[in-house]
């Protein structure tokens, strides 16, 4: 077989032959929905509680307590791929439950040695990390799980638009929310209400009544999570739809993290911004999530997933080129500018990203779709630590406009990185409308 021909196989199967959904799918979204929406909503509480909680309760350093988020995110890049693989051998909804179960003994744990005044820095820092190993493990599995419950493509990409909808509520709504709680309940009751947050989501879990098919038992060898996790690998790297998505959202990640890394000073230093305005300007993003979320099933029914994809993240390219664009400006001209370019972009990644998890899962085997999204996972949480790296370089050598404009510029990369392979050809190729209806999946 030729490799054109290799890669037309491919395309057309973004279109599965879907069998149909789950008889409790309707019933059991509407549980896992309502289950991640919670407990989503708790942790931006997080986001604003756990720093408070170690500089204020603790007497630890504003540089010890940026070490919490480290601790947070190190897990993806220790365990990423070896969730994935293990992930693949064990029933997922199982997996959902017990690591959220996990980060449920986890904050009740900090709450009550925090409430007894027992709790140490350290303490806390093992915690934090425990519970990311948590969340890599329920991540996998998380993404994996949705297409046992949907069969039919259209369905799968409604129900991620829906999960990742209410990721970027929580994420524009939480932190305000989040001010008022620790005011009312104090940094300890906040840590407390994190925890009833994961136990609403593993009772929403445990009443959910679908079961995935068994999965074929495989003998656990010598060198299996080797092999296992090479067998992920190359099915990725050697996909010619998977890895245009998975490179240009790793190259996207790696610029973008240098203009989010670099934005607050920018603001500040160079646009004499005060920290009210800095507050509009970096949550402006929050605006655009959603709006991208509920865009995204429409365009991806309408126009085909692969297209919608690229849309998208051209979209997203042009609002972040927008914002050092319009900082140019100035002053408050300036930082409407930034405001503007900020939720344009946003609505772009808003609607990729749900975009690009439904085209994983339908173009995956189900027996690979927890080592395919470790891989990615992997991938994106590798990055965010590198751009950070190179933006504290880019502005030590041009400033900080200099390293907006780098980022900014950098961003463009992931453009011909995306549209490669199947995806151009699905996007591209108009001459055969048995191919180009092939790879709209869900039509």
């Amino acid at each position: 077989m030729t490799s054109a021909q290799e890669e037309q196989r491919d395309n057309e199967g973004l279109k599965a032959d879907a069998p149909v959904n789950a008889p409790t799918a309707r019933r059991d979204f509407g549980l896992l929905w309502t289950g991640q929406s919670v407990s989503l909503f708790g942790d931006q509480f997080m986001t604003l509680a756990l720093p408070l909680l170690a500089v204020t309760i603790l007497d630890a350093t504003p540089a010890q307590a940026a070490l919490l988020k480290f601790g947070l995110f190190l897990p993806f890049l220790l365990l990423g791929l070896q969730a994935g693989a293990i992930v693949d051998r064990l029933p997922r909804r199982a997996v959902m439950i017990v690591s959220n179960a996990l980060q449920l003994v986890v904050f009740a744990s900090i709450w009550l040695l925090a409430a007894a005044d027992t709790l140490s820095f350290a303490a806390l820092m093992a915690l934090i990390t425990l519970a990311g190993c948590a969340v890599v493990f329920f991540q996998v599995a998380y993404t994996s799980y949705l297409p046992s419950l949907y069969g039919n493509p259209r369905d799968l990409h409604r129900g991620n638009a829906r999960l990742a909808l209410s990721e970027s509520t929580s994420q524009a709504l939480g932190p305000m929310a989040a001010g008022p709680v620790i005011a009312f309940l104090g940094v300890v009751g906040a840590i407390a209400a994190n925890a009833i947050g994961f136990t609403v989501s593993v009772v929403t879990l445990v009443m959910m009544k679908h079961r995935e098919p068994p999965r074929e038992k495989v003998t656990r060898e010598r060198g299996w999570m080797r092999r296992s996790i090479g067998e992920g690998l190359r099915f990725v790297l050697r996909h010619p739809v998977l890895q245009p998505i998975l490179t240009c959202g790793a190259t996207y990640t790696l610029f973008l993290t240098m203009v989010t890394t670099s934005l607050v000073l920018y603001c500040r230093n160079e646009l004499g911004l005060s920290p009210q305005w800095i507050g509009v300007v970096v949550g402006a993003a929050a605006a655009g999530y959603p709006i991208g979320n509920m865009l995204s099933a429409r365009l991806g029914e309408r126009i085909g997933y692969p297209k919608a994809l690229v849309i998208s993240a051209v979209v997203s390219v042009v609002g972040i080129l927008l914002m050092p664009a319009f900082g140019a400006l100035g002053g408050i001209a300036g930082a409407c500018g930034l405001v503007f370019g900020s939720v344009f972009h946003s609505v772009g990644e808003g609607s990729y990203s749900p975009t690009s998890l439904t085209l994983r899962q339908t173009v995956s085997p189900p027996e690979l779709l927890g080592r395919v999204g470790s891989v990615q996972r992997f991938l994106i949480w590798g990055v965010i630590s590198l751009g950070s790296l190179l933006a504290s370089v880019a502005t030590a050598l041009v400033g900080l406009t200099g390293a907006m404009w780098i980022g900014a510029l950098g961003t463009v990369l992931c453009l011909p990185a995306l549209v490669r392979r199947g995806i151009r050809s699905a996007v591209f190729n108009t001459k055969n409308q048995k191919e180009n209806d092939a790879v709209r999946a869900g039509n």
